[in-house]
């Protein structure tokens, strides 16, 4: 009973929150996470191309250990993107987790990798990772083979993700 009463106040609580007009919005989850509703543009040429590249795979399968087009899993699929570009990169969603320089949610721009816990809420490790394609509106949108395939998410529309947010990093992309 008392947790559904949590689970009643905390979706409540987010809905209100998500439909605030405002130039932020706070969305509830393991902590108040803020989202700068302005629309953001990749930073560089490069990262709008990684971007672009990235929808190219929408669709494909999912498959655990997957680092091909035939089916990739998370960290898969970031590697088989960024390594097009010429990046060579750490296979796992938790060593690609120490990468780069760490960015307050507030501070989200499409080309950022946002960091997740796996499937157990209550782990402290990371178990997931996603490239952020488009920061708009109070939402942020990400691409990521997840569930059955790749697929492009809202972050503000999943109770799923909040909840596991970690961190987001930022790589260096190289200028334009």
């Amino acid at each position: 009973m008392v947790k559904a009463k949590i689970r009643l106040s905390f979706l409540i609580i987010f809905f209100v929150l998500i439909y605030l007009p405002g130039k932020s919005q706070t969305i509830v989850g393991d902590g108040a996470l803020r989202i700068d509703s302005t629309y953001k543009k990749a930073p560089n040429d490069k990262a709008s191309a990684l971007i672009n590249y990235a929808k190219n795979f929408l669709g494909v399968p999912y498959r655990y250990g997957g680092t091909t087009p035939s089916g990739f899993d998370c960290s898969g699929f970031i590697n088989y993107v960024f390594r097009n570009f010429g990046f060579s990169l750490v296979r796992t969603s938790y060593g690609l987790a120490e990468l780069g320089q760490t960015v307050a949610i507030s501070e989200i721009q499409p080309g950022d990798l946002m960091f997740f816990k796996g499937s157990n809420v209550r782990s402290s490790s990371i178990g997931h990772v996603a490239l952020v394609v488009e920061v708009a509106n109070g939402d942020i949108r990400f691409i990521h083979s997840a569930g059955s395939s790749v697929r492009i998410d809202s972050f503000r529309k999943s109770r799923y993700y909040i909840q596991r947010y970690v961190k987001t990093k930022r790589l260096d992309y190289g200028g334009n």
